[in-house]
Order: C-alpha cells, then structure tokens, then sequence
C-alpha cells in the first residue's frame, strides 16, 4: 500500500518568469509541494509523472496556449479530472470566459489577482484532492483486510478505520460549508457529492464487515 500523502502537487504553467515568481510568492502559505511549467508542452509532460491537485494555467503563451493545453490534458484519462484555474491578463468580456471554461477550466482569474482570493480557491481544490486520497485508502485497507483475514475478528480493525472516516467526514463537512451558489461552486459540489458518495460506499461496507453474512461484505466503493 502507498504511503500516506500529506501534501498535494499544484502545477503552475506560465511562460513569463515574473509571473511563475509571483504565484510562487503567494502559494507556499498553502504548504503544499509547487511545480513549475514554463510552456504547455512542459506542462504535459509533467502530467505524465504527477498527480496534481489542481493546476493554475496561463492562457497566453506562444505556441501552444492555455486552450490547447487544457484541452489535452481533458483528453488525458490519467488528468482530465484535475481542475483547471485559468489565468489571463486579457479582458476580452464574457466570450473569452466561455471558451476558458468550455476547454475545461474550473476557475477563470483575472492578473493581477487577489492572493488572499487565489489562495482561498487554490485551497479548495488541495483539500477535495487530499480527502479523495484518504477515502482511497480506506478501501483499500478494507480491501486487504477482507483479503488476508476473511475469518477474523473485525471489532478492532473496524474501529480504526471508522475513526479515520469520521475525520475524513468532518473535513469534508468544512469544504460544503464553504460552498455557495455560483457556477464555480456548483462545480466544486459535484466533487463534493462524489467524495460524500465514497464515504457512504464506506461506512455500508464496514457494517458489511461487522456482519459478515451480508452480500454488502465484498462490495467496495471504487477507488479514484
């Protein structure tokens, strides 16, 4: 089993040195591992090693742009997933949004931005990434359990695990909490409702284990 991830990747792509300098200034309050990209191409290749919680993404770069690069990385299996914070200094009106978020952009920031507002949205996304990882490992723990020891005493395992779920719970409590009725949220709650959907996988999977005769016992949510 994977050892635990205590902190998410956020890859940046820009091709201007000064702005790379700037977001790096106002990310690492996050303390999370930063990733730099200075072109689309570099971009993609990182993406073929990492996981990333999110990514913040420069729409104007010479050769390839913000749009052509997002829209590779959706066609990706491996990163379609990853949510996407355009950047632009361009103001071209509401068209120029649309197509940031029709190549798969989550978020579509103005420069100079607000660090305080950059920070709050960059952090959503890192703690939704880290909550997914640890309901992965959950089931996957639950997976091994039932694997190795189908005959043995479930009380103790189970008590941990549900320990741990439950402060998986609380955390993603907090994320909804913070959630409100914009476009942007409404994307940020089908995520949410996807990790609520696990945890519920979860805890009728663990019941499964505390009364074995149940056809719930061998029925884990997915992982990822």
């Amino acid at each position: 089993m994977r050892a635990p991830q205590s902190k998410a990747k956020i890859l940046i792509v820009d091709d201007r040195p000064e702005n790379l300098l700037a977001l790096q200034a106002v990310l690492p309050a996050l303390d999370q591992t930063l990733v730099t990209a200075t072109s689309g191409e570099e971009a993609l290749k990182a993406l073929l090693t990492d996981d990333f919680a999110v990514i913040l993404l420069d729409v104007q770069m010479p050769g390839m742009d913000g749009f052509a690069t997002a829209a590779h990385i959706k066609r990706r299996e491996r990163s379609r997933d990853i949510p996407i914070i355009f950047l632009t200094a361009i103001h071209h009106g509401p068209h120029h949004a649309y197509r940031g978020y029709a190549a798969g952009a989550v978020e579509y920031a103005s420069k100079p931005f607000d660090p305080w507002v950059l920070r709050a949205k960059v952090s959503v996304y890192v703690e939704l990434h880290l909550k997914n990882i640890q309901l992965q490992d959950q089931a996957a723990q639950l997976r091994l359990k039932l694997q190795d020891s189908p005959g043995a005493d479930p009380t103790e395992v189970l008590a941990e695990l549900r320990a741990r779920l439950a402060a998986v719970e609380e955390g993603v409590a907090a994320i909804t909490q913070g959630l409100g009725e914009t476009p942007t949220d409404t994307t940020n709650r089908v995520s949410v409702d996807r990790l609520e959907d696990q945890i519920r996988g979860l805890r009728r999977a663990f019941d499964a284990l505390a009364h074995p005769g149940s056809d719930d016992a061998t029925s884990l949510p997915p992982q990822g």
